[in-house]
């Protein structure tokens, strides 16, 4: 597929997604690798963006430049974004309580604390997504580590054998302190994703670096 091709292709992605509001997104091409820009006027839409081009086939990689771009009615002070966003992770079942601490600088929410789990951690995080004033979000939240390497390996490739949507044979892993490292390759981006959940979803698991190649 030529790059005008798959241009083409990602605006149609972009503009049948109805989460977002693509008129002020710009796409360019270049050898399969995808650089989007421009404003939207959410961190959510700016996600949306990203999770949208990842599942148009063809695509190699990403490079994201959107900005986000509040109206200024919905434009809030920091700490009514804090206030928000503590009350949002106090009400999610999935995140301990007490366990989050969040700080916010110009728009920009910083989660830290400890967790047992990657799904608390994650969970937290998409909680804060959708707030209205959020710019971007750094998760610092650590998972504290809970089994061991052996173990963790096991885990992961027993779920990567359970995947309907993955062939496991063709995905390494290894594990190091925690850390998890996925080595081989994938049909597409939605099997990249899939592998690196699988891997997250393994307890004690602290990090994950997916070197998976899509072709």
């Amino acid at each position: 597929m030529s790059d005008e091709a798959l241009r083409e292709r990602i605006r149609q992605a972009l503009a049948f997604e109805p989460s977002i509001d693509e008129l002020h997104i710009g796409v360019a091409v270049e050898n399969g690798v995808v650089t989007l820009s421009g404003h939207v006027e959410s961190y959510a839409q700016k996600l949306a963006a990203e999770h949208t081009v990842q599942r148009v086939k063809g695509v190699r990689g990403i490079a994201q430049e959107i900005e986000v771009r509040a109206a200024s009615a919905k434009q809030l002070a920091d700490d009514q974004i804090a206030a928000r966003a503590l009350s949002i992770i106090a009400w999610d079942c999935t995140v301990p309580d007490g366990k989050v601490q969040v700080t916010v600088q110009k728009g920009w929410v910083t989660l830290s604390g400890t967790v047992d789990w990657f799904y608390q951690r994650d969970a937290a995080e998409r909680a804060v997504r959708k707030l209205s004033g959020v710019i971007g979000i750094s998760n610092a939240i650590e998972v504290v580590p809970s089994a061991r390497a052996g173990d963790i390996k096991r885990r992961i490739e027993e779920a990567l054998l359970r995947s309907a949507q993955l062939e496991s044979s063709r995905i390494q892993v290894s594990v190091q302190d925690n850390k998890v490292t996925l080595n081989g390759t994938v049909n597409s981006w939605i099997e990249r994703g899939a592998a690196e959940r699988a891997a997250w979803s393994a307890p004690g698991v602290v990090d994950v670096a997916d070197r998976l190649l899509v072709g």
